[in-house]
């Protein structure tokens, strides 16, 4: 663990987030708007981060720290005699905790929960799950060495979480990885982080969009136990779904005071650079929130709109360099769209997803404690039945929802008809990786849920039961039908990908004895195998990656004095190998370069009970 590097976290994310709030009118209360600066710092990095490198200014982690203590700094400058003549007074009922004060606790204290809960579920196993998070330790591996994004091209690929993938993912990651010399751990703790702390920031946002703290503490709460919202699981849609509620928070603030839009546009324009479809779907929740909005009041609400447009604007310093040297089709094939033979364009409205299926009743009602890593499916019983109550209580309401007090109420709803139709695309013509928007069906699920649980008292108050039973039998039944099984799969050993078998995965696991960074390099699998755990390889060298391909050829004297020229101390023989050379050609090249003492010795393994999915040597 980096302690240095989990405080430069919040020196970033506060630091930048008070400088972009100092000009708008902050919220009174204390927790609100402390915590929101973390959110809104957060939903600068990225953006912050494009701008440096379009200006070709290094993404090193001391000009983060100095931006991020650049205005507070000056801040605290500005009123240092006001601060010399202040008087310190104690403030009457110092220990009397008000109701707003009291529910950020509980908010806080679901924040370290589910935090818990991430971490553990992190680090229960010594391997990076999937194949996302591996390609994700490159890009980031590659950012904190070169300090830029930027070098991928269409004859030299790197990674798939490079240009023209969005960086804001790793930009963040990138420059952590810089004061953490583990890219293993910064990735798992700080996206279990970055996942976990979504829930605060949906609270301020619920509080503002709904003007109700209780139905918002409930909706968190729910947030806290659905199963469908996120995972730990490693990549840029953590990200994206963290910067969507300070925005909207922003947005919702601006009602009061018109200067928010301007903080909006800068954290719409990260979401625009963190992850394409999370962006594209985000864009469709802005103009039904905007719609909506413009219709209920009755007027062009042209500031919501010029933030989003300024929004998409300011992303325009990633994707105007990206397209004009690429291309439309060259992007969106790297952003892993088809584009051959594409015909109309809505055709690209087909695209289906590696974790795509039609689903049905069992999936919404009934939640299991096997489910899928990258995104989850299912909300739960209790859940469902709640927001069922929900629907019913719109219903009734008719002409009070044209007030604007319950203007909230006809926006959730129009995002649950949106997001309920885009899980069920696989039935329809048209689909957009209808297993992604799962994550966002569990918004507006849980925004009603608020609503649900207040009719659901009402009622049960008519026949004498106490509001205080009510919720607390709720909240038992959202945590058994719900909480339980995210529990369960948040914490569970999930499977790794791209190995050929637990054989050939287990003797990578070896390396991790090695020192962080020490240079290997896997003859036949890509570097991803080493960088996910802690090691080095310059996949981003051309003589490197060209080496790697007629290594087969090489005799081992040749192969001795590559490495040493490139300082490698191990290299990795393993079943790809044979896959990329056949059977008969790697043995005898196993053979050469194993009978070769006076260039490699055999590092793994070296005893009878240990896995021979690899074989590793060392350099002398």
């Amino acid at each position: 663990m980096s302690l240095i590097t989990i405080m430069l976290f919040f020196i970033y994310t506060f630091g930048l987030g008070f400088a972009l709030t100092s000009f708008v009118k902050k919220p009174d209360d204390f927790f609100e708007r402390n915590l929101m600066r973390i959110g809104i710092g957060l939903g600068t990095i990225p953006i912050l981060g494009v701008l440096l490198n379009f200006l070709h200014i290094p993404l090193h982690w001391i000009i983060f720290v100095l931006l991020s203590l650049a205005f507070p700094a000056y801040s605290l400058f500005k009123k240092r005699e006001a601060l010399k003549t202040a008087k310190i007074t104690i403030p009457k009922n110092i220990f009397k905790i008000k109701k707003s004060k009291l529910y950020s606790i509980i908010v806080l204290m679901l924040f370290f929960i589910l935090f818990y809960v991430m971490v553990k579920g992190s680090f229960v196993y010594p391997w990076l799950e999937d194949g996302d998070s591996w390609q994700h330790a490159v890009s980031a591996k590659y950012l904190s060495i070169r300090k830029t994004f930027s070098g991928q091209t269409p004859d030299f690929y790197i990674s798939h979480y490079m240009t023209p993938y969005p960086p804001g993912y790793q930009i963040i990651m990138g420059v952590l990885h810089q004061t953490s010399p583990s890219i293993y751990w910064t990735l798992k703790f700080f996206n279990a982080l970055i996942v976990s702390i979504i829930i605060i920031f949906f609270y301020y946002f619920m509080v503002r969009f709904t003007g109700e703290k209780n139905k918002s503490l409930f909706s968190t709460f729910a947030l806290f136990a659905i199963p469908c919202y996120l995972s730990h699981f490693i990549w840029a849609v953590s990200l994206a779904h963290a910067l969507i509620f300070p925005a909207f928070y922003c947005l919702e603030m601006a009602s009061n005071d018109k200067r928010w839009n301007y903080v909006a546009a800068v954290i719409i324009a990260s979401i625009m650079v963190s992850q394409p479809s999370s962006a594209f779907i985000f864009g469709i929740f802005f103009g039904i929130y905007w719609i909506a909005k413009c219709i209920l009041e009755k007027k062009f609400l042209k500031n919501i709109f010029l933030a989003g447009v300024l929004g998409i604007l300011i992303s325009m310093l990633y994707w105007g360099p990206v397209l004009y040297s690429l291309g439309y089709e060259e992007t969106l094939l790297g952003l892993g769209l088809r584009t051959k033979n594409l015909g109309s364009p809505l055709n690209l409205m087909k695209a289906h997803g590696s974790a795509s299926r039609v689903y049905n009743f069992n999936d919404f009602f009934i939640t299991k404690t096997t489910n899928m890593i990258n995104n989850p499916v299912g909300i739960g019983a209790f859940l469902c039945i709640i927001v069922f109550v929900a629907l019913v209580s719109i219903l009734f309401k008719n002409k009070k929802l044209l007030k604007k007090e319950n203007h909230w109420l006809i926006i959730s709803f129009l995002w649950l008809v949106f997001t309920f139709i885009g899980v069920h695309g696989e039935r329809l013509p048209y689909q957009f990786f209808t297993f992604r928007f799962w994550a966002f069906l569990a918004i507006p699920v849980c925004i009603l849920a608020g609503e649900g649980l207040e009719l659901l008292i009402k009622i049960f108050r008519k026949i004498k039961i106490s509001s205080g039973i009510v919720v607390i039998v709720i909240v038992i039944g959202v945590l058994l039908t719900s909480g339980y099984q995210k529990y369960t799969v948040n914490t569970a050993i999930w499977p790794f990908q791209d190995f050929s078998s637990y054989d050939e995965m287990y003797s990578y696991i070896w390396l991790k004895d090695l020192p962080v960074d020490t240079l290997v390099m896997p003859m036949c699998f890509r570097d991803f195998s080493v960088i996910g755990m802690d090691k080095l390889s310059y996949r981003w060298e051309p003589e490197v990656r060209e080496f790697k391909e007629i290594f087969i050829n090489k005799t081992p004297e040749q192969i001795h004095s590559f490495m040493k020229k490139w300082k490698y101390e191990y290299f990795i023989i393993d079943a790809h190998c044979i896959k990329n050379f056949g059977e008969n050609e790697t043995n005898v090249k196993l053979q050469e370069i194993g009978t070769s003492p006076l260039y490699f010795q055999l590092a793994y393994p070296t005893q009878e009970n240990q896995p021979r999915g690899a074989f590793i040597f060392k350099v002398n």
